[in-house]
């Protein structure tokens, strides 16, 4: 058997809630015109539609964050979101309150530490709408009532308290 697990165990997927009892989901509509590239990143309601936080958005834009089915389907490993890629069209989840998996794109996580997202400058491995853990200035915006809840593991998962 190779699934021993020798230090510590993964702190989740990006994208799934971690503690169910606890969150506010709602039923959203995707804009295939423009879709988030990976589970786990906040949104915006635009024109009706749930799409991903961009370039000049303000921390006032968020609405939501996407949840990842389960089960799910496709992906790349080259994603630098996730570890799947969400639907372009339909209706997806959104968790308006509780506690997700998300993946750090740069800084280092703590209990209790501001959650930023990346809304200018995008750089390797900082894409634009990536979660961050320290801010860059204007190129990251502090996301209101959202803050870190561990560490985090070795592959940059940490848990994201979100509207608590």
């Amino acid at each position: 058997m190779g699934n021993a697990i020798l230090y510590r165990m993964a702190s989740g997927i990006p994208g799934d809630i971690s503690r169910q009892s606890q969150a506010t989901v709602e039923s959203l509509i995707l804009d295939p015109a423009n879709p988030f590239p990976g589970y786990g990143l906040f949104g915006k309601i635009a024109n009706g539609k749930f799409v991903p936080i961009g370039a000049g958005d303000t921390a006032a834009a968020v609405y939501a964050m996407l949840v990842r089915p389960f089960p799910t389907t496709g992906g790349a490993a080259s994603d630098p979101l996730g570890t799947s890629t969400p639907p372009t069209k339909g209706v997806a989840d959104g968790m308006r309150r509780g506690y997700m998996t998300v993946k750090n794109n740069a800084g280092t996580p703590a209990l209790n530490g501001q959650v930023y997202v990346r809304v200018a400058a995008a750089a390797a491995g900082k894409p634009i709408g990536g979660i961050e853990a320290a801010a860059d200035s204007t190129n990251t915006i502090a996301i209101t009532g959202a803050i870190f809840t561990n560490g985090g593991d070795a592959n940059g998962n940490v848990e994201v308290a979100y509207n608590i």
